[in-house]
C-alpha cells in the first residue's frame, strides 16, 4: 500500500518528517514536493493539479492520501476525478469551496512581502500569487458524492479558518469521521507531528 503525503502551501516535502517517523516501518510512504511538480507552463492550480494526477496515476495499486490544506485540495480533487484510485483521505484543514475574499486577502498580502520572504517555501512570490488566484473559483460541491473511500478530516484547535469547513465536510461526505487536534494551529503536521502520526495509525488500522 503506498501513502502519499500532500504538504500545503507556503511548506515543502520535508514539512512531514516529524510525522512520517512516527509511523510504523513498514508503511510506504512518498511525500512529492509539489514546487517541482509542474516543470513547463504557468503555475496555477489547474498544472498543478495535472501533474499531481498523473504522479498519482502511477501507482499501479489504489493510494492513500493525507493532504494537508492546499494538499487537501489536490487529494480531494483526486478522489472525485479517480475514485477507483484512492483506498483512503485524510484531508487535514480541508476547503471544498474556496473561501474567495480570504484568498484575496492573502495576496494581497503576499504582493507587499518581500521577495526573500519565499525563499524557503518553494515557490517563488509570483507563483504563490499565481496559485492562489487560479484557486479563487474552485468548488466542489456538485461532486463530492463522487468520494466513495473511508476519509478522516482533521483540523487544529486553533485554526479558526478552517474548522467550518471541516465540520460540514465530514458531514457531508459517507464514510467520514472528524477529529480536532488540541494545541494545534493550521499546520496540524508540524504543531502536533506525534497526535497527527497517533490519528494516522489508528485510522489506517481500521481500514485495512
Amino acid at each position: 500500500m503506498k501513502y502519499v503525503y500532500i504538504h500545503g502551501l507556503g511548506q515543502s516535502s520535508e514539512s512531514w518528517n516529524k510525522t512520517v517517523i512516527h509511523l510504523p516501518d513498514h508503511t510506504d510512504t512518498v511525500c512529492p514536493d509539489l514546487s517541482v511538480m509542474v516543470r513547463n507552463g504557468e503555475i496555477c492550480y489547474e498544472n498543478l493539479y495535472a501533474s499531481f494526477a498523473d504522479f498519482c496515476s502511477k501507482f499501479h495499486e489504489p493510494v492513500d492520501l493525507c493532504g494537508l490544506s492546499l494538499g487537501s485540495v489536490l487529494a480531494l480533487n483526486y478522489a472525485i476525478d479517480f475514485p477507483n484510485k484512492v483506498n483512503s483521505l485524510v484531508l487535514i484543514a480541508p476547503q471544498y469551496k474556496m473561501p474567495k475574499k480570504m484568498l484575496t486577502f492573502q495576496n494581497i498580502i503576499f504582493r507587499f512581502m518581500p521577495d526573500s520572504m519565499f525563499g524557503q517555501m518553494g515557490f517563488k512570490k509570483t507563483d504563490f500569487i499565481s496559485l492562489c488566484k487560479s484557486m479563487i473559483k474552485l468548488d466542489f460541491s456538485d461532486l463530492l458524492y463522487k468520494v466513495t473511500c473511508p476519509v478522516m478530516i482533521v483540523y487544529g484547535e486553533k485554526d479558526s479558518a478552517n474548522k467550518k469547513s471541516s465540520v460540514n465536510l465530514s458531514e457531508i461526505l459517507k464514510n467520514a469521521e472528524l477529529k480536532e487536534v488540541k494545541g494545534a494551529g493550521h499546520e496540524v503536521n508540524t504543531d502536533a507531528p506525534e497526535k497527527l502520526a497517533e490519528l494516522l495509525c489508528s485510522f489506517y488500522n481500521c481500514n485495512k
